[in-house]
């Protein structure tokens, strides 16, 4: 059974994260060229794939003794705060894009740059934590598959508008803090059993 509880924390950790991303300027560069569309559809089939491989590595996870599991995530939502405190501002990268319109070479170009950009990234690494820290892998797949792809859309969409409002460094900063929040709530929970 699917948690909304889960599902709603999930998407809401995994969207502030993934905000400041170069993901998100990359959805919002190619959905800029070409049909908004064609570049979700490429672009959500790579998060799915991340996020199905970030919840296979988590229920691996899980198979650890409950206090080091604990210790585990909550030293991983410690380094992911930390990174995102602590990373410089990357200068626009180019992207490039497929010289045709058709569907397939534009899907095509977004999955291939988002599945190459995003493998090993600061959410593919939270979604396996948070699935570990929850156990409940369908729950926390939705929750990170709809996170993403609302940053995707956000991004494909209306990016400029919302930077415009929002300071970049202040999503990076409530990002930060909710992995904080949770490394301590995990931290403790690895001390006292």
């Amino acid at each position: 059974m699917i948690s909304l509880t889960v599902t709603a924390l999930v998407f809401g950790v995994i969207f502030l994260a993934e905000l400041p991303d170069k993901t998100a300027l990359a959805s919002l560069m190619l959905g800029t060229r070409y049909r908004a569309s064609y570049v979700f559809a490429g672009v959500a089939a790579a998060f799915a794939v991340h996020v199905a491989l970030a919840i296979a590595a988590g229920s691996l996870l899980t198979l650890l003794p409950h206090r080091l599991l604990q210790a585990i995530v909550g030293a991983a939502f410690l380094l992911g705060a930390a990174v995102l405190l602590l990373k410089k501002d990357e200068g626009d990268e180019e992207i490039k894009a497929p010289a045709g319109q058709s569907f397939w070479k534009v899907s095509g170009a977004g999955f291939m740059l988002i599945l190459v950009a995003e493998f090993g990234d600061l959410t593919q690494i939270m979604t396996a934590n948070l699935a570990a820290r929850y156990d409940d892998p369908l729950s926390v797949a939705l929750g990170a598959v709809l996170g993403l792809w609302a940053v995707a859309a956000l991004g494909i969409a209306g990016g400029r508008t919302l930077l415009r409002y929002v300071p970049l460094a202040l999503i990076t900063k409530v990002a930060a803090l909710v992995m904080l929040a949770l490394a301590g709530f995990s931290l403790y929970e690895a001390v006292t059993g």
